[in-house]
């Protein structure tokens, strides 16, 4: 198959990316910071909060705050992650434009991550997707460890697509298939794609893969191949993995860029601007930026 002509970039940087931030809570006006500008870079849309206990995830306590302090944008899609029904209404009072949902392909790493099966967490969605229905709410659906579990090893790709079909048909309008872990590799890639393309169509699918081995732009370049053309990704590549330590975590939104102009495929993001935000949003973690692209074009190859 032909690669797409159009994909468009999810960012994860504020939500995925920020999550796992060690030390102290990250500064609400750094997290509104970072999403404006984001925006500014032609992203439209970007994953900017997560609605969940600040118990769990002390990163995302200020959810409410961050919805209410970004300048938002004519055209860009502001949403947030609501694992329950309270998340949602705690949302939907923060005026977001859509939520998502997880689930994981594996079992233990459901029981391990969210404590509950796979069925369970299917079951705990309903509610969720009713109210978003009520509301006029898009849902997205994520899947983890599509392409191998922290516990169980490798994943069979009907697994998978068993899970993509459910949140499918709970009513998410989009699936995003996360290597949660990056132990994939193209040929895997391609093999789990197929399997889930053949119970829910493919323009509903996207790609969210960690680079934890160096395989993101390999794998992501496979799953273009067979028409994928939705790429979720995190500027400056932040996110650790918590299952691999002192590992990466998200391919950097940069490098997924720089290819997909390479390959002559729009995306409508300015890649100078994305290489000084993902400076800027490093400089303030005071962590290394982890685009190699954001290394090269920024002068920062130390």
């Amino acid at each position: 198959m032909a690669f797409p002509k159009q994909v468009r970039l999810v960012e994860m940087s504020p939500r995925d990316g920020l999550q796992n931030e060690p030390g102290p809570v990250i500064d609400t006006a750094i997290k509104t910071g970072l999403i404006d500008r984001l925006a500014d870079c032609g992203l439209n849309h970007i994953e900017s909060a997560s609605f969940v206990s600040p118990k769990w995830v002390p990163q995302m306590g200020d959810a409410a705050e961050v919805m209410a302090g970004i300048k938002r944008k004519a055209g860009v899609r502001y949403s947030v992650l609501t694992p329950n029904l309270r998340g949602f209404e705690n949302a939907l009072a923060a005026g977001v434009d859509e939520v998502a949902v997880f689930g994981a392909a594996s079992e233990s790493f459901s029981q391990k991550n969210i404590n509950c099966s796979i069925a369970e967490s299917l079951e705990r969605f309903l509610p969720v997707m009713e109210a978003a229905k009520q509301h006029n709410i898009p849902v997205r659906g994520y899947v983890s460890t599509v392409l191998g579990c922290p516990y169980e090893g490798d994943i069979a790709p009907e697994q998978v697509a068993k899970v993509a079909k459910a949140l499918a048909e709970l009513g998410c309008y989009e699936i995003s298939l996360g290597d949660t872990i990056g132990v994939g590799t193209p040929l895997k890639a391609k093999r789990m794609l197929e399997a889930v393309a053949a119970e829910v169509p493919i323009e509903k699918l996207a790609a969210h893969f960690h680079d934890t081995y160096g395989q993101a732009l390999a794998n992501l370049y496979a799953v273009l191949e067979e028409g994928i053309s939705v790429i979720d990704a995190s500027v400056a590549g932040l996110g650790g993995c918590p299952y691999a330590k002192g590992a990466s975590g998200n391919v950097a939104t940069e490098d997924v860029l720089y290819l997909l102009n390479g390959l002559g495929i729009k995306t409508g993001v300015d890649l100078d601007k994305l290489v000084a935000t993902g400076e800027w949003i490093s400089e303030q973690l005071k962590r290394h930026n982890g685009s190699k692209v954001g290394q090269a074009l920024g002068g920062n190859c130390a």
